[in-house]
């Protein structure tokens, strides 16, 4: 009786000090309704967009089903409620969360179709994905997900590797640098044309074989190869 006992006991522990994180995390991410600032999320895009452009920073659109989708959750809490991560934020993004919950009453009623329509728009088919737009608020310059296994500092590596590519970012460095222009420019066209090769091959559905399994990771190695001579710079 006394083992079954502490058994509950633990268990009861363990329970309260999941939902404290959980309710930590939810804290520090909390969601403006109206209004943006650099580095806080808000479902209000038009404000947003119209910081960015400002700013000129990029925006992360983040589809997620706040309150019922465990990786969302997860980097929620893994992510965005780290200091490293808000700090990061703070100087170089505009945040936007474009949510999905069950619970009606999170998202204002006027957020909803539109919500629906950047989802259809951008081709989004799990939560969360994270889209990330240029500061001209409509360019698409790429996507992330999540992991079980990613931290503040992973993220910011591939929010950095995705930014790189965005046009305001190559102006500012190609005007900044004009003696290293042409090679930056080679080195970006390098990534394009390896994650192009990748995506051109597998919209051919090839069959899955051990040929193709040693192609896919060529072509994944070639990325890599790409994006390391990019981030010389």
């Amino acid at each position: 009786m006394k083992l079954l006992k502490s058994a509950s006991c633990v268990l009861f522990a363990a329970a309260i000090s999941f939902t404290a994180h959980a309710n930590e995390a939810a804290q520090a991410n909390e969601v403006q309704t109206a209004g943006a600032s650099v580095g806080h999320w808000t479902m209000d895009l038009e404000a947003a967009k119209q910081l960015a452009k400002e700013k000129g920073l990029p925006l992360m659109l983040n589809f997620t089903g706040s309150d019922w989708c465990g990786w969302c959750k997860l980097m929620d809490k893994n992510v965005f409620a780290q200091a490293s991560w808000k700090e990061y934020a703070a100087e170089n993004a505009l945040l936007v969360t474009l949510d999905f919950p069950k619970n009606k009453s999170i998202v204002p009623e006027n957020y909803v179709d539109r919500n629906k329509a950047l989802k259809e728009q951008f081709g989004v088919r799990g939560y969360p994905t994270y889209v990330i737009l240029d500061s001209d608020g409509a360019t698409k310059i790429g996507q992330l997900g999540a992991g079980r296994d990613k931290t503040p500092q992973s993220f910011i590596a591939e929010f950095k590797g995705v930014v790189r590519l965005s046009q305001s970012n190559i102006e500012a460095f190609v005007k900044a640098n004009p003696d290293k222009a042409e090679t930056y420019m080679a080195a970006i066209q390098g990534v394009k044309d390896s994650k192009k090769s990748l995506a051109d091959w597998i919209a051919t559905r090839p069959p899955r074989n051990d040929e193709n399994s040693k192609k896919f990771v060529e072509l994944q190695d070639a990325i890599k190869t790409a994006e390391a001579k990019l981030a010389e710079f």
